[in-house]
């Protein structure tokens, strides 16, 4: 895809998801970028998107909410113009250990990773069509792509992104006639969580082929490269540093 002059919806992602915007405006892409409680943080990336000269658009939604992601995509295409790409990033991360799982704890990831990333796309279809294909890139997760799991609590999350996997296989056939192509994004170490000490970051670190955390950068030229590309889709690609195959 030429990128110059689309139009790119990225949902949640905070810090990663910035460095992602401000790769595409750079690029010539105007971008809508969602947030549920990191406003001033997505107001930031949005000053950046304008400052390289590009369009920005700022929203507040609940992606677990099936209508308000259908609100979302389609304001973004009412008021930039268009719809090109969308980007699944928003998440629930938290560990909860397995004997203090509640149905909220359970259904929270579901309702945001999962159920949100097919909601969006879904509502995205119709925009895409109308101008003769796009990208969506969904978010999973290195050991989810892995195929087994590699930390305790974190049981709703892995299951969650092992099936966003699936969706976007499933989601790659069915809208390939359309040429929509559908790919994901599998991080691992990419920016240490700021509660990690010093010697949890060392050690992932060690465990890492590469020996380094990879940056926000890795995963922005990851997502460009997929956008970039027309003959790549259900693919999910892991941008680890190597460290699923230690």
């Amino acid at each position: 895809m030429q990128l110059t002059d689309k139009v790119a919806l990225i949902t949640g992602g905070r810090r990663i998801g910035a460095t992602i915007a401000v790769a595409l405006a750079a690029r010539g892409v105007d971008v809508s970028m969602s947030y549920r409680r990191s406003r001033d943080a997505t107001e930031e990336a949005a000053a950046r998107v304008r400052d390289a000269g590009r369009r920005a658009l700022v929203t507040k939604a609940d992606i677990g909410d099936a209508d308000a992601g259908r609100r979302l995509v389609d304001a973004t295409a009412e008021q930039l113009g268009r719809l090109d790409v969308v980007i699944n990033m928003a998440s629930v991360y938290r560990r909860i250990p397995f004997d203090d799982l509640t149905d909220d704890a359970w259904n929270e990831p579901m309702a945001v990773d999962l159920a949100g990333t097919f909601h969006c796309a879904r509502a995205a279809v119709p925009h895409m069509r109308a101008t003769g294909g796009g990208h969506i890139v969904n978010f999973s997760d290195w050991a989810a792509a892995s195929g087994r799991p590699r930390y305790t609590g974190y049981v709703p999350y892995y299951v969650a992104k092992r099936a966003v996997i699936g969706l976007t296989e499933a989601l790659a056939l069915e809208l390939a006639p359309d040429r929509i192509l559908v790919n994901a994004i599998a991080p691992g170490p990419i920016v240490p969580p700021a509660d990690l000490d010093r010697a949890a970051v060392e050690e992932i670190e060690r465990v890492t082929p590469l020996g380094r955390w990879g940056g926000a950068d890795a995963i922005a030229a990851a997502v460009v490269g997929l956008l970039e590309t027309d003959f790549v889709t259900g693919e999910t690609i892991r941008v680890d540093g190597g460290r699923h195959v230690r």
